[in-house]
């Protein structure tokens, strides 16, 4: 008698396994997500004849072999261009400007090499007339319409494209398994088949991945593990500015952005986001300060505004957007403790214009600085910036970086810089000549020097 296939149940944001089935996950602890799966009995046959262990002495050097996919931007995010045999999932929002700019990426690098563009969510009559208004018209891009993922593979095998684009993965299914496309089995089964075929065939494959609801990549965590190159698409889609950020980079660093912005004919790099996030800044408007984050090895300076008003009810408001709410509370509970300044019975907004999310300690200080000035309706300096890193006790607290951080500033011609004095002993001596730096230790002396 034939055994009848085990039945249990995965999470699809964590991978927790379970007999029964439940409506919240015990490790994750997320809502509705569990998925039926099966386990089928294995006819393969394992032959160790076939593998060839080497010690690692006999492994030659390897030199990276690297595509220039002639978007300045995105090649900074991938570790300076994209490698051969490497696979690359690219996520974001729904209409964030995901296949926009991989289809940007095909009429540079079909230029020189042959680009497969696989596209299971489009018709080929779509694909073009979006190709139409973004300007792409390479000869050498070839579009295939399919959501088979075993025919897509024997595509690439016989025909040998030198790049290879799958959009999207949750589209892409393998006829022999017997779930849904998009279904935790599917996606890992196919990412698996893809990245097998890209390690051997020595193609750099780059793949779509769809987000939930909460933001995070669809699909199993698995996912993630099995590619070199997980880069995140970031931006609100009613602003022009897109943020390209790499979590996961086994070729480059893992902090590095991308900065674009989205036009009529596409997605368009911007080469200096410091300028373009600062030159809305109004003159003469309390609550607004110019903050110095890094973003990878680039310094970048962004707009930080708040406002502090009385409030109209009994429990005041807080919002945040941009920058952490937990640590917008407990810059203000620090604010009433050891500064003085009140302000428990006021609604408290803090945003970060441009749609930047910066999330570093050394943004403590801008933040406070312009909390102070909205609560008390004094105008800081429009050619000061400031960064530094506030602790429970009131104290301004050094930051990584801090000469990297002031050339920027100097470079766009500010004139003034509030950072702890800690930093300032360690800067060179020419660097002070050409922007007033100084020093502090609290957050009333800052603030007096803001607005100086």
């Amino acid at each position: 008698m034939a055994q009848k296939n085990k039945t249990y149940y995965v999470c699809s944001v964590c991978g927790y396994k379970t007999p029964k089935w439940a409506g919240k996950c015990p490790e994750c602890n997320e809502w509705d997500t569990f998925a039926e799966q099966s386990d089928e009995p294995s006819s393969v046959k394992y032959d160790i004849g076939s593998l060839k262990p080497m010690k690692l002495s006999e492994i030659g050097e390897f030199t990276e072999h690297r595509y220039d996919t002639g978007i300045s931007e995105l090649n900074r995010v991938l570790g300076n261009g994209l490698v051969k045999g490497s696979v690359v999932l690219l996520s974001g929002d729904p209409g964030i400007g995901k296949s926009t700019l991989l289809l940007q990426t095909t009429e540079s690098l079909g230029k020189s090499k042959s680009v497969l563009y696989v596209s299971g969510e489009e018709s080929a009559h779509q694909l073009k007339l979006r190709a139409d208004r973004i300007g792409v018209s390479s000869e050498n891009l070839t579009v295939l319409c399919d959501t088979d993922a075993v025919a897509v593979c024997a595509y690439v095998e016989k025909f040998l494209p030198e790049v290879v684009i799958i959009d999207s993965i949750q589209t892409m299914a393998i006829k022999e398994i017997s779930s849904l496309a998009g279904s935790i089995t599917q996606v890992r089964e196919c990412a698996n088949l893809f990245m097998r075929y890209a390690k051997t065939l020595n193609i750099p494959i780059i793949i779509v991945g769809h987000v939930n609801k909460d933001g995070n990549i669809a699909g199993p965590k698995v996912l993630e593990h099995i590619v070199d190159c997980v880069l995140y698409f970031e931006g609100e889609k009613n602003l022009s500015y897109r943020i390209l950020r790499a979590v996961k980079n086994r070729y480059g660093s893992t902090n590095e952005i991308g900065v674009f912005e989205m036009k009529d004919r596409g997605l368009s790099e911007v080469k200096n986001p410091s300028q373009a996030l600062i030159s809305g800044k109004p003159k003469n408007v309390s609550g607004s300060c110019i903050a110095s984050v890094m973003e990878g090895s680039r310094p970048i300076l962004a707009e930080v505004q708040g406002l502090v008003c009385q409030s109209g009810f009994g429990n005041p408001r807080r919002v945040s957007t941009g920058f952490d709410y937990n640590r917008m509370s407990l810059l203000v509970a620090v604010l009433e403790k050891r500064a003085g300044y009140f302000m428990g019975n006021c609604d408290i907004f803090v945003n970060v214009a441009g749609g930047l999310k910066i999330d570093e300690p050394a943004s403590d200080l801008p933040v406070a600085i312009t909390l102070i000035s909205s609560l008390k309706d004094e105008v800081i300096r429009d050619d000061c910036i400031s960064f530094g890193e506030i602790g429970l006790a009131g104290e301004i607290r050094s930051v990584s970086f801090a000469e990297i951080r002031i050339r920027e500033a100097i470079r766009l011609g500010f004139k003034k810089c509030i950072i702890s004095e800690h930093n300032l002993n360690e800067l060179p001596n020419e660097l002070k000549e050409n922007i007033e730096i100084v020093g502090v230790n609290n957050i009333r002396s800052a603030y007096i020097e803001a607005v100086k």
